[in-house]
């Protein structure tokens, strides 16, 4: 299997996990579950907005350009990224992928349903620590969120740090073909 193959292999499994736990959680956690409690449960709710529910309150259309036009523009330059990246760059061809999986799975939420649904819930609920949580960010949970988000987070920390700390030649193989598909 060439990189390039893998590349999006990877991207499209992110979407599916995403999307069937986005199914199952919308079928099955209409009311929250804890997991553990005071600290994380399952919690569906419905973001309208970007991370953390930015932009939600903006109304339409600018809403749907900005949250579901622009993030398609840069499916597309993600894409066109994996293409042309060179095989040997292996961190940031992960991280490419990841970005471009979660990218996909929230941008099918916002055409099908018209909002992200997110259900991953982790907060602080014992005081001090949730009083002192609740002073500085005036809450004490974490914004809920997905594995869509988790694709994206997780690839937007491996990019920066291939960009911030790559020494040149490091990461390339001799032994690495050119990919040709």
């Amino acid at each position: 299997m060439s990189p390039r193959t893998r590349d999006f292999a990877l991207a499209g499994l992110v979407v599916l996990l995403d999307q069937a736990t986005k199914l199952w959680a919308s079928a099955h956690w209409q009311v929250p579950v804890s997991i553990i409690p005071g600290f994380f449960r399952f919690a569906l709710s419905h973001n309208t907005g970007a991370l953390f529910g930015l932009f939600g309150e903006l109304g339409d259309p600018w809403r749907t350009v900005l949250l579901t036009a622009l993030p398609a523009l840069a499916i597309l330059g993600i894409v066109y990224l994996i293409r042309h990246q060179d095989p040997g760059e292996r961190w940031g061809r992960l991280a490419l992928s990841l970005i471009l999986g979660g990218a996909i799975g929230n941008v099918l939420d916002r055409l099908f349903y018209g909002h992200v649904i997110d259900f991953i819930d982790f907060y602080w609920s014992a005081p001090p620590l949730s009083d002192r949580l609740i002073s500085i960010f005036g809450t004490n949970r974490f914004p809920t969120f997905n594995v869509a988000d988790m694709g994206l987070t997780v690839g937007a920390v491996l990019l920066a740090g291939e960009i911030l700390f790559r020494r040149p030649g490091a990461e390339k193989k001799d032994d690495i073909a050119p990919v040709s598909d």
